[in-house]
């Protein structure tokens, strides 16, 4: 049974850091790409961090770009998504998956809130 657990999020004052977690069980964990997205009540859900199956390669879109870090470890089948720098427009869900051609797994989500 496939499943990917987030952690980590909470209430954080504009400027500060939270780190995400993502465990993962249930699949081959170094054969998949892992993501992590966000989705608020305002806006479509984003693409805001990647990682390859390997871990060589990450991807950012412009609005997390040098705030975020992606990283993964595979020995105990884990991501994590570093935050810095946090602001009110990054206030969502986050969500993790994994994916692997055509087939992609989610979580169920750890809320974010950026607020004084």
């Amino acid at each position: 049974q496939v499943q990917l657990v987030e952690s980590g999020g909470g209430l954080v004052q504009p400027g500060g850091s939270l780190r995400l977690s993502c465990s993962a069980s249930g699949f081959t964990f170094g054969d998949y790409a892992m993501r992590w997205h966000r989705q608020s009540p305002e806006k479509k859900r984003e693409l805001v961090a990647a990682i390859s199956d390997t871990g060589d390669s990450t991807f950012y879109p412009d609005s997390v770009k040098g705030r975020f870090t992606i990283s993964r470890v595979d020995a105990k089948s884990m991501v994590y998504l570093q935050m810095n720098s946090l602001k009110s427009e990054d206030t969502a869900v986050y969500y993790c998956s994994a994916k692997r051609g055509p087939s992609e797994y989610w979580g169920q989500g750890t809320q974010v809130t950026v607020s004084s």
